[in-house]
């Protein structure tokens, strides 16, 4: 589900901006695509890369889908 950040709220605005940077780093500018469809055919494997493998500083180097409890079929 999309959520707004508050306007003027540095808190919560500068993680997205991060996000975006990372995103157009990680994925959007990182290679040449010869098409916009073949950029956008790329990103749901980046998208499991940064949520799966990717090591995050702010949860101790691990991937963040170490820090879900909730996944389905997993209920505690």
């Amino acid at each position: 589900t999309p959520k707004k950040t508050r306007p003027y709220r540095p808190q919560t605005n500068g993680k997205i901006e991060r996000f975006h940077r990372t995103l157009a780093e990680g994925w959007a500018f990182k290679k040449f695509y010869n098409s916009e469809s073949a950029r956008l055919a790329a990103l749901p494997s980046w998208i499991h890369e940064y949520n799966h493998h990717r090591p995050h500083s702010a949860v101790g180097q691990k991937a963040p889908i170490t820090r879900l409890d909730n996944l389905a079929g997993h209920h505690s």
